[in-house]
């Protein structure tokens, strides 16, 4: 699978959100007919529209080629939309590139983000890049989430370390909640990128090897990034952590942000991550030294390559 099919996502994109709305959610009556399908009906939804049938129903089918705005705004209006879910629809819906992009740099994080992340000594704090892969972090993010460093390039991705890594499936006390919020961003992510052949490789993988992505990847549910929150955490070390995240995003690189994580100060959870920190610190400087080896030979290490 070299990459994403962008007109069969639109398809399945509109029927996932027709199928999710009943009748009488958009005052539409219900005469209680059997209903071959959940939700609405092709032709009540290009009612609502004020599109035709068939019109509607080619967009479904894949085939609707230079759709208007104002077309568009009208189906997210019918089918209740919301923002980021309109522009997920803008971006299927949106032309096919003539020819294929050419092939992607080198992800790089900038040197003074990393001196920044090794000061954060009591935060736990990794940098995300596309398709989310953790692409930078601090010794007391490997502490808390796992280590990256003993991991190849490849593997550190966040989507694929809680489908496919049983500690980090154990580490997330709200473990549903945590693989919808990754599926959810990847299928963002999927609408912009859809030609980018490793985003394409990784969910190959994941929907071969875990049903539970399947099932969320095939609802296209889609969801930005959570800017700021609260994650539950069972750490076999030091037991239940509470902690609160904040995602800061980089102006001038979209392509890259920054969580960190805290506790609230005199909590059981800032103990724990205090005793966190005091286990770790010995073994901080030889990681740091073979991550910045590989940024500058090969080697495994927090540089991967970003989509087009």
């Amino acid at each position: 699978m070299d990459q994403l099919d962008q007109r069969a996502e639109l398809g399945e994109f509109l029927r996932s959100r027709r199928a999710r709305l009943r009748p009488e959610d958009v005052g539409l009556p219900d005469y209680g007919r059997h209903r071959r399908v959940p939700g609405l009906r092709r032709e009540e939804l290009a009612q609502l529209a004020g599109v035709s049938v068939a019109y509607y129903t080619r967009l479904e089918q894949g085939h609707g080629q230079n759709v208007s705005a104002e077309i568009l705004d009208a189906i997210a209006r019918a089918l209740r939309l919301d923002g980021t879910e309109r522009a997920h629809l803008s971006h299927l819906a949106g032309p096919k590139p003539r020819k294929r992009r050419q092939a992607p740099r080198p992800q790089q994080v900038r040197p003074e983000l990393r001196t920044l992340l090794d000061a954060m000594e009591g935060v736990p704090a990794y940098l995300v890049g596309r398709r989310q892969d953790v692409i930078g972090w601090n010794r007391l993010a490997a502490a808390v989430f796992g280590d990256f460093g003993a991991l190849p390039a490849q593997e550190r991705n966040l989507v694929r370390l809680v489908f496919l890594d049983p500690a980090t499936a154990e580490l997330y006390a709200d473990w549903e909640c945590r693989a919808c919020e990754v599926v959810s961003n990847l299928r963002v992510y999927a609408g912009q990128f859809p030609d980018d052949e490793r985003l394409s490789a990784l969910v190959g993988e994941l929907s071969v090897k875990n049903e539970e992505f399947r099932r969320l990847w095939a609802a296209h549910t889609v969801a930005d990034n959570k800017i700021h929150g609260v994650k539950r955490l069972r750490h076999p070390l030091v037991g239940e952590l509470r902690l609160s995240f904040e995602t800061l995003a980089f102006p001038d690189d979209p392509a890259q942000f920054l969580v960190t994580y805290h506790a609230a100060p005199g909590s059981a959870s800032a103990d724990a991550l205090s005793l966190l920190a005091s286990w770790s610190a010995p073994s901080a400087a030889p990681e740091r030294d073979r991550d910045r080896e590989h940024a500058q030979g090969p080697g495994p290490g927090p540089v991967e390559e970003s989509a087009p």
